[in-house]
């Protein structure tokens, strides 16, 4: 019985050090490139034709990894959705890459639908993560470009309010 509860406080003490260290490591500093092949890629989106990233060049983007089973990221895209239909007319674009399954995504947008594009990214979606410096594979997880294809801003984690009015005041 005691092995188990050393056990048990072992795997919560794991998991505490690993949620702490997600949350100090929230904001990082851009930096990154893009990756080589970033603009070509394109990815299926539920009901509609693949999108094109390409389409995006030349605009300030968020770009939002999310999944139908993580609550946080299910939390903020009212708050994504908001500044997207606030921002649009400014030349922003935001894009929802879901990394999970056709079906749920399906689902769930056909409940809480989003006025900004929202691909199938799966797995890929994971690796894309990881090139653009979501190292620790987290989720939800937000990266932002200048107009210019410059990686302005990443963050792991639930975003807030600030983080739209900071972006928005972002020279693009």
């Amino acid at each position: 019985m005691k092995r188990r509860t050393a056990l048990f406080a072992g795997t919560a003490a794991a998991a505490g050090a690993a949620g702490l260290g997600a949350a100090l490591w929230q904001r990082v500093s851009a930096g990154t490139e893009l990756p080589p092949n970033f603009w070509s890629l394109r990815f299926d989106v539920p009901g509609a034709e693949p999108f094109a990233l390409e389409s995006l060049r030349g605009h300030p983007v968020v770009i939002n990894f999310w999944a139908t089973w993580c609550a946080p990221c299910v939390t903020e895209l009212p708050l994504l959705d908001a500044f997207y239909r606030a921002r649009q007319r400014d030349g922003w674009r935001v894009l929802g890459l879901a990394v999970d399954q056709p079906a749920p995504v399906q689902s769930f947008l056909k409940r809480y639908p989003v006025g900004f594009p929202t691909a199938l990214a799966g797995a890929d979606g994971l690796a894309l993560a990881s090139a653009l410096g979501n190292t620790s594979g987290g989720l939800p997880f937000t990266v932002v470009l200048n107009s210019n294809g410059t990686l302005a801003e990443r963050k792991l984690g639930i975003l807030k309010p600030a983080d739209f009015t900071k972006w928005g005041e972002m020279k693009t």
